[in-house]
């Protein structure tokens, strides 16, 4: 079985392209609630963080410090939900061999914690994304981070296609290459994913995202 992680993109890039989601989200939808995607550059001294929520449970955060970075999912579905097995617990296995560098992302109750299906984590040390010894149970994605990740796989073909689906309009994917780039924002841009929204409206947005 091929987890994720082996398709995730490195931490620098990453961190970028969960800002790019972000930025994008905020332009369709000027309703935070309403958002799948969003990014904090400021969740803490030194931290940044991003996450995602789908309105129906599942749910991913990244966080971003000086050591790395570290993934915590759940997949309200998946067999290795705590709420599909008979103790409730943590699937074993999960949480094994998180570094100390990511102690406190563990205790932080803004996450749920008890709420997991997987965890990955990479310091800047490292050459690859780590996870812990699990034995997994059978199916293509066991611990749902298949289905929750997909959207970092670096294509902005990726995002348009959850976009037109989920926001039920045309995304121009030119506008969507233009912010995975991490060019400025213009007017021109905007007016190209939402007509509707100005750039002044977008400043509090941009800033809490760190989008320049």
């Amino acid at each position: 079985m091929v987890l994720h992680k082996q398709l995730l993109p490195d931490i620098k890039s990453l961190k970028k392209l969960s800002q790019s989601l972000a930025m994008l989200d905020a332009i369709l939808s000027p309703v935070w609630e309403d958002r799948y995607y969003s990014f904090n550059s400021k969740w803490g001294k030194g931290e940044m963080m991003a996450s995602m929520r789908n309105g129906s449970g599942d749910e991913y955060f990244i966080v971003f410090n000086q050591h790395g970075a570290i993934i915590k999912g759940f997949d309200h579905e998946s067999p290795m939900s705590p709420y599909a097995t008979n103790s409730g617990k943590i699937w074993p296995g999960i949480l094994d061999g998180v570094p100390d560098e990511f102690s406190g992302f563990l205790s932080e109750p803004a996450f749920s914690m008890q709420d997991i299906t997987f965890c990955y984590w990479r310091r800047h040390i490292d050459s690859s994304w780590q996870a812990g010894e699990i034995c997994y149970p059978a199916g293509d994605d066991p611990d749902g981070s298949q289905g929750l990740l997909s959207i970092l796989d670096s294509r902005a073909d990726t995002y348009r296609d959850f976009a037109e689906e989920y926001y039920e309009k045309e995304v121009d994917i030119e506008a969507v290459e233009h912010i995975y780039s991490h060019r400025p924002l213009t007017p021109a841009i905007l007016n190209m994913l939402n007509a509707d929204i100005s750039m002044e409206e977008l400043r509090a947005d941009m800033e809490e995202i760190g989008y320049e």
